[in-house]
């Protein structure tokens, strides 16, 4: 259900619908009773990845175009951080296995995929983490705001993205081996 709201939030190009459905998604949050700084913490991480997308599309294509592009964004984010919140990781990750079972033919080993998306649920608080970090360090060297912040958060991730691919090299770990061994 996730995957079709993201398909048809590209499908909108009306401002104003956009906005309506974050209002909606919004709406969710207050439902499933989500704390607001915990549904704040779930967009926050990746607005600074936002804030660059919207200034980029805004000087390319417009400010019309760039706010459509970042309410699409932002509402998806939105929608996926209230669907990781109220679900659990598990029950996610059998949907996507059971999903992905019918390609198995075509070559897609359902049940690395279902790591991947395990992985990167359980890695968006270690991803906080790091920004945090990375604003700290920043500020006690008396740099607020900047732009700058994304390069040592980038290379920090991708740092942590590599010991752990390490890691699982090292423990042999590869889901899809037990199945290609049949």
């Amino acid at each position: 259900m996730l995957l079709a709201a993201g398909i048809g939030l590209f499908m909108i190009g009306d401002a104003g619908v956009l906005a309506a459905l974050l209002g909606v998604v919004v709406l969710g949050f207050a439902a499933a009773r989500v704390p607001w700084r915990l549904a704040v913490r779930q967009v926050g991480i990746a607005l600074p990845f936002l804030l660059l997308i919207v200034l980029v599309q805004g000087l390319v294509e417009g400010w019309g175009s760039a706010l459509v592009v970042g309410l699409r964004i932002l509402t998806l984010l939105a929608l996926a951080g209230l669907v990781t919140l109220t679900t659990r990781a598990e029950a996610l990750i059998d949907v996507v296995e059971r999903a992905l079972t019918p390609l198995k033919p075509l070559g897609v080993r359902p049940e690395r995929i279902g790591m991947v998306v395990l992985m990167t649920i359980r890695f968006v608080p270690v991803l906080r983490e790091h920004a945090d970090a990375v604003r700290d360090a920043q500020r006690a060297r008396g740099v607020e705001r900047s732009f700058v912040f994304l390069t040592p958060l980038l290379v920090k991730t991708l740092r942590t993205a590599d010991g752990l691919a390490q890691a699982l090299d090292a423990r042999g770990v590869d889901p899809g081996r037990a199945a290609r061994q049949r």
